[in-house]
């Protein structure tokens, strides 16, 4: 199975609508019960089922809570119901969902009025879960403090959490990670976030769409946001901040295969169905052979340090070096060199370059190869062993002898570089059982003999 996750949030992203599509992802359900329930805190249970969203089965992931909370309440949110707390200052940092839980929901039952940051750090680290899901959770908060901390005008230690809101996205949060541990995930994409406009009802009053938290979020971690015609909230702070922790890439393999698709509900009632799709995927791009070439232009340097050069960086593994002669600015004679080489070898032989030529600059090229599949043999011959170079086209096969191997075989017999030549790769040819070239061009394009 694969470990590259794609996201696709054209009906935006909270924390669970993504817990509900990696469960149906396959995430397994009874690993995150039993993750859940060794949190050390309370007021809290969770529902898992299937609902109809659109005409379509999907997964949904619901926190009970032991008190209200208007998370869900379009009427509220969309504020069309009176609300006493209406002063219009924005929304507190003491919510880590901005504008979604009120001071008096929470039960006077319930110890601290908030948490810090510190303190659900605690509750993540006491949970019983893996360590690489324990770093996940905390890196999610991480963010959402963050955010919370630029929106307010205060440092991170100061952001608390309401107690109604801390539990929800502590369970939501520790969700997440715990899901997509048990998946493996090693790589997530995530294009783009789609997002609704207009105002959303938070505790002190109503705030622009998108919430502060979110535009902090998109902009520290670089997502990408696309603004939609609908009339609501789309991006939860708790989304933006999963997104961020997670996201490895935006741009999808120019070719891929499904293996596995999820979707996870959402609460809020839209003008689009509230779904998550998550999906399992593969890259099935064909493979080309990405090199680079350097490229400097040199107007004082000598033409025998140029010769040392290349043989330094033939030797560093370049793939290949030439220089040949230009004219430059003032009409000054110099030499262009040339050097094709891998990415991982451009840094040791740029150094080598500076070090060794009078150049002041190198320009670097990304360019796209395509190659015959060729194979180093040895082969015995009439001369000794000879080392060949074995190349293979759709049709048929091509021998090239290497020359230090031709060189080496000359020395030994006193024979000519073509003569030494020819009788290598005639044999080889035999040894591999290729054919003869124009005996081979008669017998499969009909070519009449030359006179």
């Amino acid at each position: 199975m694969s470990n590259t996750l794609y996201l696709e949030c054209y009906s935006g992203i909270s924390g669970d609508m993504t817990v509900a599509a990696l469960l149906d992802l396959g995430a397994d359900q009874q690993v995150l019960e039993k993750a859940l329930k060794s949190l050390p805190i309370t007021g809290f249970d969770i529902q898992i089922s299937r609902v109809k969203k659109a005409g379509l089965d999907v997964c949904d992931f619901n926190v009970k809570l032991d008190h209200e909370n208007h998370d869900h309440d379009m009427a509220y949110l969309q504020g069309n119901q009176h609300h006493q707390h209406g002063d219009e200052q924005g929304h507190s940092h003491n919510a880590p969902e901005p504008g979604h839980h009120h001071e008096h929901d929470r039960p006077k039952s319930h110890g601290h009025a908030n948490r810090g940051l510190l303190e659900i750090v605690e509750i993540i680290n006491r949970a019983q879960i893996t360590d690489h899901a324990k770093e996940l959770a905390v890196r999610i908060f991480s963010i959402i403090a963050d955010a919370e901390a630029k929106a307010h005008g205060v440092i991170r230690d100061q952001v608390h959490f309401h107690e109604v809101g801390a539990v929800d996205s502590i369970v939501d949060i520790v969700a997440v990670a715990v899901c997509l541990d048990n998946l493996d995930i090693h790589k997530v994409i995530v294009p783009e976030l789609y997002e609704g406009r207009g105002f959303v009802r938070c505790q002190h009053g109503t705030i622009p769409i998108p919430v502060p938290a979110v535009t902090h979020i998109a902009a520290s971690h670089h997502l990408n946001l696309h603004i939609t015609s609908t009339d609501g909230e789309l991006i939860t702070p708790t989304g933006a901040a999963i997104v961020a922790a997670i996201k490895t890439g935006d741009q999808l393999p120019k070719q891929f295969a499904i293996e596995k698709t999820g979707m996870g509900a959402g609460k809020r009632t839209y003008d689009r169905p509230s779904l998550l799709r998550a999906m399992l995927i593969s890259d099935k791009t064909p493979k080309q052979d990405g090199i680079y070439k350097l490229e400097s232009n040199i107007d004082d340097c000598g033409g025998e340090i140029l010769g040392f050069v290349m043989d330094r960086l033939f030797e560093a593994g370049a793939r290949d070096v030439h220089y040949m002669p230009v004219y430059m600015k003032k009409n000054r004679p110099g030499y262009q060199l040339n050097v094709i080489c891998k990415k991982e070898d451009i840094e040791i032989l740029e150094q080598i370059i500076f070090e060794e030529t009078t150049t002041i600059g190198v320009r670097r090229i990304h360019m796209e190869s395509t190659g015959l599949r060729r194979t180093i043999k040895r082969i015995p011959t009439s001369l000794g062993v000879a080392q060949v170079k074995v190349c293979e086209l759709e049709s048929r096969k091509r021998i090239y002898p290497e020359y230090v191997s031709v060189v080496e075989l000359c020395e030994k017999h006193r024979m000519a570089y073509q003569d030494a030549y020819h009788i290598i790769k005639k044999e080889c040819e035999a040894a591999e059982g290729i054919k003869d070239c124009e005996l081979f061009k008669r017998n499969r394009f009909e070519l009449p003999l030359s006179s």
